[in-house]
C-alpha cells in the first residue's frame, strides 16, 4: 500500500480550541514529540498573525528534527496587493520553514460575501500567490477552504479554484471540510469526478462539527488521497480537528497504509497524554485506542472471554498503541473480574476459592452503598489483601477531629484537625492546620505518621474528586471521594464514601497512606 503522509496541525488549528494555548516553549517540546512519533509534516502556526508563532519558527531552528518538516501557515494576497508587496506572503517565507501552506476560497458564497470580490479575481489571488511561494519556498500546499460546501454549491468554479493552484505548481492541493458539515457518503463522488479534472497530489483536512472527521478521512485515503492533515486528540475550534490518534492506527492497522513504524506507533499513547498534559486538560478515558477505557472490561462475559482469547472484545491488540488491556470491577462484575484483578495484583487466587465469593459479595455491597472501584483500583487491591487477610496492619487511626471555624467578616475560615494513630504499640496524638477541613486532616495524619514512615513525605495528592449521591438530596446527599496520589514513582487511586464529606475523605486519605506502605514494603 501507498505512503500516506500525515500533517499536524495541533500546533495551530488545534490552539483554536477553546480551552487550549501553548507557550512557545510548548510548542516547541511538542513538535520535538511529534518528530519522535513519526509525524511528516508539523504546521507550527501563522506567522502573519501573531508574535508568538513568529517566536516558535525562530526557535524551533535551535531543536534539529529527525524527520519532520516545518510548515508555516497563512493566507493567499490580498486583492489589492502584488505577491511580493503582500506582508503575509512575505512574513511566510521570511519564516524560513521546510514547507509553506496557504489557505484560499473555493466556496463561489465566500469568494463574495467574504472577500467582496469577482470569482475571476479570486482565481488570480490563489495562482500569483502560489507561483509567487514557489519560487521562493521548496515546498507549498494549498488548503481548498470550504471546498467540500463550495463543491456542492457551484462545483464548475469549486474545480476551476484548484485548477489555478495546480498550473502554479503546487506540490499537494488539500481539500477542506472547513465547516465539518460532510458526511462520508458524499465524498467518493466528488473526489472520484476531481480526480478527472486534477492530477496533482491530493490531500484531506475535515472539521469534527458531524462528527465524522476521522471516517471521511479514512474514506477520502480509500478514494486515493496521499496527504491527511488532523490534531493530536482532535483538538480543533468548535468540534475540533479529525483526530490523528484514530486516523493513524486505523491507517496502519485495519487497513494496510504504511504511516510509521511498528516502534514509533507504540508511542502513539505516549504522545497523546504528552499533547493532553502540555494543554493542561484531563485526557479523554474514552478516547479510541489511546483512552484509559479503550480497552477496559467490566462485564464478567466479557471478561471470561477475553481471557480466553482478546480477540473476542478487542478490535486490535492495545499494545500496538501503547495502550494495555484493564479489568474493571463493579457490581456487573463476575468472578472472572476478580480473579483478572488478583492475577494483575500478584495475588493468588483460585476461583473455586470461598474468599473469591467473599470479595465478589463485598464489591456488590460496596457499590450499593456508593462506592466505585474502576478509579480507585488501590482501594480495591486493598480490599481484596484485606479478605486474604494478608495486609500488614501499618497503623491504626484511634480517632481524630476537625474543627472548620469562620471568625469574622471577610477574613478565611480557619481550619484545625487533631489525630490519635497507633503505630506498633506506640501512640501519637497530633494537631495540624490547613487552608481547608480535608487538608489539615491531611497534614495531621501526615504529621503523626511520618516520624514512624518517612516515605509518606513522598506522597502527592495529584486529585481531588467529589461526587453527590444520589442528586436531589441537596447538603443530605451521601458523597463519594476519589482521590488520584502519587510518589514520583507511580500513581493510585483511592475512594471513600459517606454522608458526611469529611469522612470520606478520610476513608481515601487512609487507604491512599496504606497502599504506598504496602509498595514500598514489596519492594524492600
Amino acid at each position: 500500500m501507498s505512503l500516506i503522509h500525515l500533517y499536524d496541525t495541533t500546533l495551530r488549528d488545534g490552539t483554536q480550541a477553546e480551552e487550549i494555548s501553548f507557550l512557545v516553549e510548548d510548542k516547541v517540546r511538542i513538535a520535538q514529540k511529534l518528530d519522535e512519533l513519526g509525524i511528516h509534516y508539523i504546521e507550527g502556526g501563522w506567522p502573519g498573525s501573531n508574535p508568538k508563532d513568529i517566536a516558535f519558527f525562530r526557535e524551533i531552528k535551535k531543536f534539529p528534527l529527525k524527520q519532520a518538516k516545518v510548515a508555516a501557515f497563512g493566507s493567499t494576497r490580498r486583492a489589492k496587493n502584488p505577491p511580493e508587496k503582500d506582508s503575509n506572503l512575505r512574513t511566510l517565507i521570511e519564516a524560513r520553514s521546510d514547507v509553506v501552506t496557504i489557505f484560499g476560497k473555493t466556496w463561489d458564497f465566500h469568494v463574495r460575501e467574504a472577500l467582496r470580490i469577482g470569482l475571476d479575481t479570486n482565481l488570480e489571488l490563489i495562482y500569483d500567490s502560489l507561483v509567487y511561494l514557489k519560487q521562493n519556498v521548496a515546498e507549498v500546499f494549498y488548503d481548498a477552504e470550504h471546498f467540500f460546501d463550495g463543491y456542492k454549491s457551484n462545483p464548475q468554479y469549486a474545480i476551476e479554484t484548484l485548477k489555478a493552484a495546480q498550473a502554479a505548481g503546487v506540490d499537494c492541493i488539500v481539500l477542506c471540510d472547513t465547516n465539518g458539515g460532510t458526511l462520508p457518503h458524499e465524498l467518493p463522488a466528488i473526489i472520484t469526478d476531481l480526480k478527472e479534472h486534477i492530477q496533482t497530489p491530493l490531500g484531506i483536512h475535515t472539521h469534527n462539527d458531524s462528527e465524522c472527521a476521522v471516517a471521511n478521512s479514512l474514506i477520502a485515503v480509500e478514494h486515493g488521497i496521499v496527504h491527511v492533515q488532523g490534531t493530536l486528540n482532535g483538538f480543533g475550534e468548535r468540534c475540533g480537528n479529525a483526530n490523528l490518534c484514530s486516523i493513524i492506527a486505523s491507517l496502519q492497522l485495519k487497513m494496510g497504509h504504511q504511516c510509521l513504524t511498528d516502534d514509533q506507533l507504540s508511542r502513539l499513547r505516549e504522545v497523546s497524554r504528552y499533547v493532553y498534559e502540555l494543554a493542561n486538560l484531563v485526557p479523554n478515558p474514552h478516547q479510541p485506542f489511546v483512552g484509559n477505557s479503550a480497552f477496559a472490561h467490566k462485564g464478567g462475559v466479557h471478561v471470561s472471554a477475553i481471557q480466553r482469547h482478546p480477540e473476542t472484545y478487542e478490535h486490535i491488540r492495545p499494545e500496538k498503541v501503547g495502550n494495555v488491556t484493564r479489568v474493571l470491577v463493579s457490581d456487573l462484575s463476575g468472578r472472572s473480574n476478580v480473579l483478572a484483578k488478583a492475577e494483575q495484583f500478584n495475588i493468588d487466587l483460585d476461583s473455586k476459592d470461598p474468599v473469591t465469593i467473599e470479595i465478589l459479595e463485598k464489591i456488590k455491597d460496596l457499590e450499593n452503598k456508593g462506592y466505585q472501584f474502576e478509579g480507585a483500583e488501590a482501594s480495591f487491591e486493598l480490599l481484596m489483601r484485606r479478605a486474604l487477610g494478608t495486609v500488614k496492619s501499618f497503623f491504626s487511626v484511634l480517632g481524630f477531629r476537625v474543627i472548620d471555624s469562620k471568625r469574622e467578616g471577610e477574613e478565611k475560615p480557619f481550619a484545625e484537625a487533631t489525630v490519635q494513630v497507633k503505630v506498633g504499640g506506640r501512640i501519637e496524638h497530633t494537631a495540624a492546620e490547613g487552608n481547608g477541613p480535608v487538608n489539615a486532616l491531611d497534614n495531621a495524619l501526615r504529621k503523626a505518621l511520618e516520624s514512624f514512615y518517612p516515605q509518606l513525605k513522598e506522597i502527592r495528592l495529584l486529585d481531588y474528586k467529589v461526587r453527590v449521591l444520589p442528586a436531589g438530596r441537596g447538603t443530605a446527599s451521601i458523597t463519594r471521594v476519589l482521590l488520584e496520589s502519587g510518589d514520583g514513582h507511580k500513581v493510585w487511586g483511592t475512594v471513600g464514601v459517606s454522608c458526611n464529606i469529611i469522612d470520606a475523605s478520610y476513608q481515601a486519605l487512609v487507604d491512599a497512606l496504606h497502599y504506598k506502605l504496602l509498595k514500598d514494603s514489596e519492594l524492600s
